[in-house]
């Protein structure tokens, strides 16, 4: 009888043991500045405006594909382009791969509390031919060392745009995570850990499900396998999920596959972020009573599943440029979602907020391709015939990072939130 005990505690004993080895090889740092989104604004971030080898940004005027232009007087490095200010003078570009460029936009995220930023990485950057050579990795090197010295948050967000379909599925997207955490170290930084967390662990991002215009079908992409790694592998899983979906997910219309399947993916994440870029308008009479109306109905769905939701907000659109090189037969207008001087902004984070929203996700940091940078933007863009560029309708370079960091201290209760965009 003894020695069955003896054999049983024994058995027991080296049980509990490789239970504590399998925890110990996971490779996420145990704690975080961020242990949870709620209460923060992150914004996307891009981080795609590399120079080129000969040191000239945009040489042909006919080729630029941006329809804002950055506030260079801050920045360290700047390169010349083939365009020119009012005054004659050649206007200049920022490069994504500066070290410095990365630096500061992450110091404007300290200064005007911006919380942090997801980090695009789209999954042709993903392949092995890419994975370690590509300036998006040395873009992402460089902001998590940056996020660490500034101590914003800083979460990875999978882009499945470029995902062909034929053949292409998610294991790629299982070997660039391990890359990240091996190599970049990712979820455990030198310095101060600023990886963004959520229920306790570190959150990771897929956009582009569910989107009825992609070459891929979401049923054979390995989607849920990549989900089930990321949830559940014992030394790179242990993370959360959230997923990038269309703004009419719930309904599974509009812009939106009608496929039941997409709500059998979302109900295996903890977060679900719709994107409603282009979707709503300050130009349409109380267009913003029915994006209340979608984020309310969105927060009860995702209650009733058991799944978080994040709201996505931004401060206008403008696709002139590109449509033109892109769709020369469909030429958009410059700003053809009108940013109002910041408030078609505040309202949505406004109304995101007072209808209970406890997390914003604002598209975008950085991107002057489609109008939505946050960041600062001159109001005295290039002049030309051929490209024409939204400005800031005589409102600071700031306004926008300062709009974000007012409404991040409404959400997290320092201060009243009010409906009427605040004055500096």
């Amino acid at each position: 009888m003894k020695i069955r005990l003896i054999l049983i505690a024994v058995a027991c004993l080296a049980t509990s043991f490789a239970g504590v080895a399998q925890v110990s090889q996971n490779k996420h740092s145990k704690t975080t500045l961020y242990p949870s989104y709620k209460g923060l604004i992150m914004a996307g971030y891009q981080g795609w405006f590399p120079v080129s080898s000969d040191g000239v940004m945009y040489k042909e005027e006919a080729r630029v594909h941006i329809d804002m232009w950055p506030d260079v007087s801050e920045y360290e490095k700047t390169y010349p382009t083939g365009l020119k200010l009012a005054d004659g003078s050649t206007a200049r570009f920022f490069s994504s791969t500066d070290k410095s460029t990365i630096d500061l936009h992450f110091k404007w995220m300290k200064d005007y509390g911006v919380d942090g930023v997801f980090m695009q990485r789209f999954f042709g950057e993903t392949k092995p031919g890419n994975r370690s050579n590509g300036y998006k990795t040395t873009v992402l090197k460089n902001a998590l060392e940056a996020a660490s010295k500034y101590q914003r948050a800083i979460g990875v967000m999978y882009d499945l745009s470029g995902l062909k379909g034929s053949g292409e599925d998610c294991s790629t997207l299982i070997d660039d995570w391990k890359f990240l955490v091996d190599s970049l170290h990712a979820t455990n930084q030198k310095g101060a850990h600023t990886y963004l967390f959520f229920n306790g662990k570190p959150l990771v991002t897929i956009w582009g499900i569910g989107f009825p215009d992609r070459p891929y079908n979401i049923r054979n992409i390995g989607i849920e396998r990549f989900i089930d790694f990321l949830k559940n592998d014992p030394v790179y899983g242990g993370c959360s999920v959230m997923l990038g979906v269309p703004t009419f997910w719930r309904d599974l219309n509009s812009d939106c596959l009608n496929d039941p399947y997409l709500h059998t993916i979302i109900r295996s994440a903890d977060l679900v972020m719709p994107w409603t870029v282009q979707r709503f308008s300050p130009l349409l009479h109380n267009d913003l009573d029915r994006y209340r109306d979608l984020v309310i109905a969105d927060m009860d769905w995702c209650k009733a599943n058991k799944v978080a939701y994040v709201p996505c907000v931004t401060p206008g659109f403008s696709w002139h440029n590109l449509s033109r090189s892109s769709f020369p037969d469909d030429v958009k207008p410059v700003a053809s979602i009108p940013r109002q001087k910041g408030r078609f902004y505040w309202m949505q984070l406004a109304t995101a907020i007072n209808a209970g929203a406890g997390m914003v996700y604002v598209a975008m940091f950085d991107e002057v391709n489609e109008g939505t940078a946050i960041f600062k933007v001159t109001d005295n863009p290039p002049v030309g015939d051929i490209a024409k560029f939204a400005d800031l309708e005589g409102m600071p370079s700031d306004h926008y990072l300062w709009l974000t960091g007012e409404a991040s201290k409404a959400l997290k209760n320092n201060q009243p939130l009010s409906l009427k965009i605040p004055q500096r």
